[in-house]
């Protein structure tokens, strides 16, 4: 499976990187839903949250750590909101396993 978001890990096609780990990448959103809209995205290919496995577990753990770390280092503090769609019907687009990180304005619940 080779998806826009393989590109940018694989670095064939750019994109504003804020960090970078063994296990994922984050970059901008070229089309932020807030004034900070990060998508994290693990090297390792994975469809949907859905078609991760037991193996997966650690990846998955280490994603959320990483959210919080790219918000601290982005200066976001504490105020920011992590999504996950999972499948086209909830909204994923790129079938490449990604958090949406989005910061710097109010969120409503429940959100739409």
């Amino acid at each position: 499976m080779t998806t826009i978001f393989g590109k940018v890990v694989r670095r064939e096609i750019p994109a504003d990187i804020v960090y970078e780990d063994e296990v994922c990448l984050a970059f901008r959103d070229i089309n932020p839903q807030a004034p900070t809209h990060v998508l994290i995205v693990p090297k390792k290919e994975i469809a949907k949250l859905s078609d991760a496995g037991a193996g997966d577990e650690s990846l998955l753990g280490h994603l959320m750590l990483a959210a919080g770390r790219v918000a601290r280092d982005l200066g976001v503090g504490d105020a920011f909101r992590l999504v996950v769609n999972n499948g086209a019907e909830a909204g994923q687009s790129v079938f490449h396993l990604h958090l949406h990180l989005l910061a710097g304005r109010k969120f409503r619940w429940p959100p739409g």
